[in-house]
């Protein structure tokens, strides 16, 4: 079989995994999803009418039995219709990933840019200072930042850079100075996790023979390092990156409602709180979908940028 084609069943292989992937995830969150107790229109302590009850359990198909529900489920999953929100009624899961999302994206790229170009930045500089005081206070922070729950940086953001030094707002949307602190706080941890890579990977690649006779040629350090060095030593930071883009994405769950982020965290918390079955499968899926595709991306990627991989490899 010649390149093309094994790209092509390559390809292909992926996908039906991904797709095999997907439908695994749908299936346990649906059926986890029911064990949790309680009902979505019983909530607070409060007392509802039973007749009302069993209407509202009629008109969402709550009264049939969990394996309909499941069958009914993945009809509507397979036309792309995430279904009707029960507590935001005569909202649509569908609207509600349409005006959140765009939120969330934006500040988890916003985020991911930081931490890649301050993460490889952070561990280019402890390789080449490897046992210097620099490489030890960068491996201090990387481990500190990996540690540290994003939440307890959010925090400390607040206080003081927002609090006291009145540097960046919070609690409002709508400039990018409301981008900064909740893209700092979900930073922290992928930014520390990349350092650490590329430190490790940096001090790997400069021990190379082909460094060294790129030395001997008598090429600047600069040049070694940014064209030779740096370019093979983040190339295992891609693997890395769909993986890193679905994490700060949904890590913002819990950001956003700290920062009054009016993006897909909000409706996620929302609903669990208020039980809304529709609302928790539809973000679910939706980041689940988002996260398999990203990686099914890098995945087949990563054996394109390196002609080193053989795709029969990367299929173990």
């Amino acid at each position: 079989m010649d390149g093309g084609g094994e790209m092509a069943s390559f390809v292909l292989r992926r996908f039906i995994s991904m797709v095999i992937t997907l439908w695994l995830i749908v299936t346990v969150t649906f059926f986890l999803m029911h064990t949790i107790p309680g009902s979505p229109f019983q909530r607070d302590g409060r007392e509802s009418n039973e007749t009302v009850i069993q209407n509202l359990m009629a008109h969402y198909h709550l009264d049939q039995p969990l394996s309909v529900q499941y069958i009914l489920y993945l009809k509507s999953l397979v036309g792309l219709d995430l279904g009707p929100s029960i507590s935001h009624y005569p909202d649509t899961v569908n609207n509600m990933i349409a005006r959140g999302f765009p939120v969330s994206f934006q500040l988890g790229m916003a985020a991911l840019l930081f931490a890649i170009v301050s993460g490889i930045a952070l561990g280019t500089v402890a390789a080449l200072r490897h046992n210097k005081i620099i490489d030890y206070a960068a491996m201090v922070f990387a481990v500190i930042g990996i540690a540290v729950p994003n939440f307890i940086v959010a925090t400390v953001l607040i206080k003081y850079v927002a609090v006291e030094w009145k540097l960046f707002p919070v609690a409002s949307w709508g400039t990018w100075k409301h981008i900064v602190l909740p893209a700092l706080a979900l930073a922290t941890g992928p930014l520390a996790l990349i350092a650490r890579m590329t430190r490790a990977n940096m001090i790997e690649v400069l021990n190379q023979d082909y460094i060294e006779t790129a030395k001997a040629k008598g090429l600047s350090p600069a040049v070694i390092v940014c064209k030779h060095a740096l370019r093979n030593a983040v190339l295992p930071v891609v693997t890395l990156l769909g993986a890193l883009l679905a994490n700060v994405l949904t890590g913002s769950f819990v950001i956003e409602k700290i920062f009054a982020v009016p993006g897909m965290g909000k409706y996620f918390v929302d609903g669990i709180n208020n039980r809304d079955y529709a609302v928790i499968m539809g973000t679910t899926v939706f980041y689940s979908a988002l996260l398999v595709f990203l990686m099914f991306l890098v995945d087949v990627a990563y054996g394109i940028i390196d002609p080193r991989i053989k795709l029969h490899k990367r299929e173990g």
